[in-house]
């Protein structure tokens, strides 16, 4: 019995001899030599576990970054309609909201056919009091203003833009393409002028009429008449009886369209709607 517990005692000693002897992983600092299994596990994770055994990464692994967050995009701005005013007499306009210098008149009907003028104001004046528009019927660009108070307002949707180096018009509504024509435009003698107005006039003609069966006045002129030329100076869109002059640079400053195109126009060009000129 004796002997029993000796050899007993003996083979704890010795134990904790052995134990003593071998370094313990995350205690002394160093590291047991890995197995082949335990080397697999370990390329396998890509990763060592610390002493506290919590995975640590490797050189090759790159830190997770957050993604700076994106701004929101802005709301595009909701189209709003054209201001459309009555002019009940013959307006005054000046360079200033309410006071300056007079820079035009703006005609209570229209040149040659004496309707009813409806103008576009393009602007309003932060008090709401005035409004500015191109001066009617005038060479340049000048614009003016004009009181409101007393004006019956109208709006329209639709706008007319006409671009002399396609030779096209486009027609839009709340913003959006209705459809789009041809146009004849002005000569090189007798270019098309650019600019802001608004229709004058809407005309029906008999048939055989060099200007086709309607004719859209609008409040622009045209400064460089052909030689010779007797049929007035006011800018309009209008049909023709050359249906092969659509599309070229033949007229004397006016549009031509083709009857088809004219039958799209008429209800939409009421008084008063913007047309749009740029080269």
């Amino acid at each position: 019995m004796k002997g029993s517990f000796l050899r007993s005692w003996t083979f704890v000693a010795l134990a904790a001899s052995i134990a003593v002897a071998t370094p313990i992983a995350g205690v002394t600092g160093s590291e047991p030599t890995p197995s082949r299994e335990h080397g697999a596990v370990v390329a396998a994770q890509g990763s060592v576990a610390g002493a506290d055994g919590l995975r640590r990464p490797q050189p090759s692994e790159e830190p997770t970054v957050a993604p700076d967050p994106q701004p929101e995009p802005r709301p595009e701005p909701a189209p709003e309609p054209n201001l459309l005013v009555e002019i009940p007499r013959d307006l005054q306009m000046s360079s200033r909201p309410g006071g300056g210098r007079t820079v035009g008149v703006v005609p209570n009907g229209s040149r040659f056919y004496d309707v009813p003028t409806v103008a576009w104001v393009q602007q309003v004046s932060e008090d709401g009091r005035f409004g500015r528009l191109r001066v009617p019927y005038a060479p340049g660009h000048r614009s003016g203003w004009i009181p409101l108070r007393t004006l019956a307002r109208d709006h329209t949707w639709v706008t007319v833009h006409i671009d002399l180096s396609r030779r096209r018009i486009t027609v839009e509504r709340r913003g959006q393409v209705l459809f789009g024509t041809r146009t004849a435009i002005g000569s090189a003698s007798s270019p098309t002028p650019v600019g802001r107005y608004f229709v004058t006039d809407r005309i029906a003609f008999g048939g055989g009429s060099p200007l086709g069966a309607f004719a859209f006045g609008i409040s622009g002129i045209q400064p460089n008449l052909p030689a010779g030329w007797t049929g007035g100076d006011q800018l309009a869109i209008h049909g023709t009886n050359d249906p092969g002059s659509v599309g070229q640079a033949v007229s004397a400053g006016c549009l031509r369209v083709s009857a088809s195109a004219l039958e799209r126009l008429k209800p939409l060009m009421r008084l008063g709607t913007p047309v749009v000129i740029t080269r």
